[in-house]
């Protein structure tokens, strides 16, 4: 289904909040579909979240670039890049293991409501936990990769399980969000690979925009994260996502009436 320019712009905002926030940006395109009717196509789906993986390349440019440049010259990097790649190991399994019962959970509102209060429990769990420096070993990465590969599913937050869990295993909350948006940055990639190999290389000129739009609202939504995690933690967004679920669940309720 195409989409005017209005209905990519409003994708792209919902997209670049949503995608780097503790609120899952799946479960919120998929209520946006539901309760609004915009269907994005698969080459809009793929080119929204380019947009937003390119904020996140843009907001750690730096820590990237020294990735790259001191790799074989640090050990430090060393050991980050070694973590991404373990992280991505149980991302890929779980996501392809259990891809055709996360995409059915997009049909089921209730579903989605559920998740988003599954979601906002866990992120105020999280964000109860003792204030700790520990780094990040093999085995963190392992569970933090665990995580993001069940944030597959609509509703549960994939920022949300990797910092939290981070956050619960002892590491420092902005170390946790920064290796977070990192191994986010490896899982958007490849599902942006694996779902467009198939795409249609036509691109509309409201695809582009929505993009554009993604990738400059995402770059705004980390540095507010960021902020926030400083200050508040995750709470509020805990609170907020519990609030989305309930009246998730009471609207589908009604509307079976």
């Amino acid at each position: 289904m195409s989409v005017n320019v209005f209905q990519a712009i409003f994708l792209g905002v919902i997209q670049g909040i949503t995608e780097w926030l503790p609120v899952s940006s799946s479960g919120h395109l998929a209520l946006v579909q539901y309760f609004f009717g915009i269907g994005a196509s698969v080459e809009l789906d793929i080119l929204l979240h380019f947009g937003t993986l390119l904020a996140v390349i843009a907001y750690f440019r730096k820590d990237i670039h020294s990735l790259f440049s001191r790799f074989f010259v640090s050990l430090e990097e060393r050991a980050l890049a070694t973590n991404i790649l373990i992280a991505a190991v149980p991302t890929a399994l779980i996501a392809f293991a259990f891809k055709d019962f996360f995409e059915a959970l997009f049909l089921f509102p209730a579903a989605l409501g559920v998740a988003f209060i599954v979601t906002g429990v866990f992120l105020i769990i999280a964000s109860k936990a003792r204030e700790r420096t520990k780094k990040i070993s093999k085995e963190f990465a392992f569970a933090i990769g665990v995580a993001q590969g069940i944030s597959v599913a609509p509703g549960i937050s994939r920022s949300g399980a990797t910092i939290g869990t981070a956050i619960l295993l002892g590491i420092e909350k902005r170390e946790a969000a920064k290796f977070s948006f990192l191994i986010g940055a490896i899982a958007v990639l490849g599902a942006s690979l694996f779902e467009g190999r198939h795409a249609v290389s036509s691109i509309d000129p409201p695809a582009l925009i929505g993009a554009l739009v993604a990738a400059i609202v995402g770059y705004a939504s980390i540095a507010f994260l960021l902020r926030v995690l400083e200050r508040r933690g995750l709470r509020y967004f805990g609170y907020y996502c519990i609030f989305l679920g309930v009246a998730v669940l009471l609207s589908v309720t009604l509307l079976a009436f």
